[in-house]
């Protein structure tokens, strides 16, 4: 089972930059997607209604911000919108697909660069989502976690660690949640299976820092410690356009397949 995940910084936007012959050529089981900044009659019938899939759309109050939808081949068991707080629920971050054999939350974490508010917000999203990430464990141990998290853990996850230490996305107190993920018994895929490699997910449109690879990792696949025996690999597809950050893809077998 295949699934990915992409930030596609506008729908549109990547509509135009070859996102359905990607999805097309992916064929994805699911496919995640993050600050989509649009409701789904905004869009083209095609945007909406992929062939093969069934589409979930979560958008934000406000338009042309922010943003989630899901797309599945097989229907989910169930699917929630929110996390049970209206300062988050309005800004449209979160799909919720259960599934018999796992959970998958596609998620689209806050940015804190904005000012002190937005840092404090996007501190207490972290919490909030973990806190109901434990609760679902009780229920249903196989969790899968996916979107952008909005921040780079280590140093190895951005080119100029030093250069950034002072800037939200790799503040202490941010990685530190990222450490507190982890000690709940969450593992980051991406980094469990390849602890060395250097590879982004994100590039600022700046500084042609793409072209440069002057990147981040901020986008990740987390799953449960009990999930993790289903895992078969997880890759980085940095070489494909759209957007300012790249799809991930999460590959299970088929003793985790839905």
């Amino acid at each position: 089972m295949k699934i990915c995940s992409w930030n596609v910084n506008g729908i549109r936007a990547a509509a135009k930059k070859g996102f359905l012959d990607w999805v097309r050529e992916e064929s994805p089981d699911i496919l995640c997607l993050q600050e989509t900044k649009a409701h789904p009659e905004q869009l083209e019938k095609e945007l909406v209604e992929i062939k093969g899939y069934t589409s979930y759309w979560n958008p934000a109050r406000r338009r042309g911000y922010s943003g989630v939808a899901t797309y599945v081949r097989k229907l989910p068991l169930a699917v929630d919108y929110d996390l049970g707080a209206e300062e988050f629920d309005i800004e449209g971050r979160v799909i919720i697909s259960s599934y018999e054999e796992f959970t998958l939350l596609n998620i689209y974490f806050p940015n804190g660069q904005q000012n002190q508010e937005r840092l404090d917000y996007k501190l207490r999203f972290y919490n909030k989502l973990m806190d109901i990430c434990d609760q679902m464990k009780i229920i249903q141990p196989n969790l899968i976690i996916c979107g952008d998290f909005n921040t780079a853990h280590r140093e190895i996850d951005l080119k100029n660690p030093r250069a950034n230490e002072n800037r939200s996305g790799f503040l202490p107190v941010e990685r530190a949640l990222l450490d507190e993920f982890l000690s709940r018994g969450y593992i980051d895929v991406f980094r469990f299976l390849y602890p060395d490699k250097t590879q982004y997910s994100w590039w600022s449109y700046r500084t042609m820092a793409r072209e440069r690879n002057v990147g981040w990792r901020i986008d990740y696949f987390y799953v449960s410690k009990q999930m993790i025996n289903h895992v078969q690999d997880c890759v980085i597809l940095d070489g494909v356009p759209g957007s300012d950050h790249c799809p991930i893809v999460l590959k299970i077998n088929d003793s985790g397949n839905a």
